[in-house]
């Protein structure tokens, strides 16, 4: 009865915008500005990196506006990748995902999650360590955040209708808020920070506390290439925090009118948090100097800057604020990845069990797979380490999508597409030659959050190779 299942499309144009607006804002345009403004030193540079990451995530997601046409199925990336290439490149996207791009993802917000929820309930703090693990320490953040997890993950098996419910109240309210304490926060503009920050607002450099005079020291990079390398290292933050747009393509067997509306989501849902990130880092800039943004504590500027403009209240209204925001990013994030691992068990390369659909035509058994590596993964500690490695792999998987847009046009041209990639050919090769150029700086300046990821990436190749072995022992 499971296998006969069959997904169903409910999810409306604004269901489908509110997955991808809700899926990006969790709790990185809180946080990253801070290790951003370290590296590039400047509010001009500070802007540029914002300014880029989004026109990177909105072309990217108009182009692939195309593929989702072509290819109304769930699974989304794993697909088109699929039929432009072949069915290897689309598994190592699919394992890369349930590896490290979704599950650590999952794990990280929901860690944010606790950890601003200990503002208001100091219990669930990260600092409290409620027993030891095989050397690990547990603490009250993690299991807060295993059990927001599970809580979603089984909420999210009985039905996309319970998926949708959460994912559209939540994500409404954290635009409405967010959009708030932007124009607060620009209301509050103190002349003295706004004209510091802008005085010379085009000096790339690091910014960095020397602890013995407690002075902050800037040092300008002295060289065309430095300045090239501090942008990729910055985008590592700003690109993840801009990441999961593409989530909304996972579920698109269960979207009405697909055709139309996968791309119309992207399009609206990416322009939206673009313009919702770039006025965010205006705010900051308009109560806090570049020295208050770098030096944030634990990175917090959200913290820092909610306080300057409603003072004590300041912590615990943006406390509320991240919590909400980080509940309706896990749940977009949870809701959909696991229709990626559907479709992979569908295709034979991917645990047998996860190919069905439960009695409210959702893939109960995938759902519960990711859950338990996310967990898993919140419990180790590491999922900082690995989303460092995030952003390489995503923008490589990326890029190899977008040029797939170029290969099927030569490859499939009998294909309908009901809407063609914008700026087709000139804003895909540009997205194309950016994405390039990142990856290739991060490898020369950054190797640090290159390799690990491509390692993280070739360890699924083995399982790729038993898969077909398996398939040809069954066939046989």
């Amino acid at each position: 009865m499971e296998n006969k299942q069959e997904f169903k499309r409910s999810l409306s144009l604004y269901d489908s915008t509110m997955i991808v607006i809700g899926s990006m804002i969790g709790s990185g345009i809180f946080i990253v500005s801070a290790p951003i403004a370290q590296t590039m030193g400047s509010a001009g540079w500070l802007i540029l990196v914002w300014l880029i990451t989004g026109f990177m995530t909105i072309v990217a997601a108009v182009s692939y506006g195309e593929l989702s046409g072509m290819f109304p199925k769930a699974g989304g990336q794993y697909v088109y990748l699929k039929e432009a290439y072949n069915p290897f490149i689309s598994y190592m996207y699919g394992w890369s995902l349930f590896a490290v791009i979704q599950t650590g993802t999952i794990a990280a917000v929901g860690v944010a999650f606790s950890k601003f929820a200990a503002y208001l309930f100091p219990v669930l703090s990260e600092d409290n360590y409620l027993f030891t693990l095989s050397g690990f320490k547990i603490s009250a953040a993690q299991i807060t955040a295993i059990l927001l997890i599970v809580l979603l993950t089984w909420n999210n098996t009985k039905g996309i209708k319970q998926g949708k419910i959460i994912q559209s109240f939540f994500t409404s309210i954290k635009v409405i808020s967010l959009f708030g304490l932007i124009i607060c926060g620009l209301y509050a503009l103190k002349s003295d920070v706004w004209q510091s920050n802008w005085s010379n607002a085009w000096n790339a450099g690091t910014l960095s506390l020397d602890k013995a005079s407690n002075v902050w020291e800037f040092v300008p990079y002295a060289t065309t290439g430095a300045i090239l390398g501090a942008i990729a290292s910055s985008m590592t933050g700003s690109l993840f925090s801009s990441d999961a747009w593409n989530n909304v393509t996972f579920i698109a067997a269960e979207i009405k009118n697909p055709n139309r509306n996968i791309g119309l989501s992207l399009f609206l849902g990416t322009l939206v948090v673009t313009i919702i990130y770039v006025g965010a880092n205006f705010m900051y800039l308009s109560v806090l100097n570049m020295q208050q943004i770098a030096g944030a504590e634990k990175d917090r500027v959200a913290v820092a800057a909610s306080g300057a403009i409603f003072g004590d209240w300041g912590m615990y209204i943006i406390a509320v604020m991240i919590m909400i925001s980080t509940f309706g990013c896990n749940n977009g994030l949870i809701l959909s990845g696991a229709r990626v691992y559907y479709t992979m068990a569908q295709d034979g390369v991917f645990f047998k069990k996860a190919a069905n659909l439960n009695k409210h035509a959702v893939p109960e058994w995938a759902l519960y797979a990711q859950m338990i590596l996310a967990s898993l993964l919140c419990l180790s500690g590491r999922y900082g380490d690995l989303l460092d490695m995030i952003s390489f792999v995503a923008v490589m998987f990326y890029v190899l999508t977008i040029l797939g847009i170029f290969i099927l046009r030569k490859k499939r041209p009998e294909l309908q597409r009901p809407y063609k990639s914008f700026g087709y050919p000139v804003l895909p090769f540009i997205y194309i030659i950016l994405g390039v150029s990142f990856c290739i700086l991060l490898l020369i300046y950054k190797p640090a959050y290159t390799w690990p990821g491509l390692i993280i990436v070739l360890v699924g190749v083995p399982f790729y190779f038993i898969a077909q072995k398996n398939k040809k022992l069954e066939e046989e």
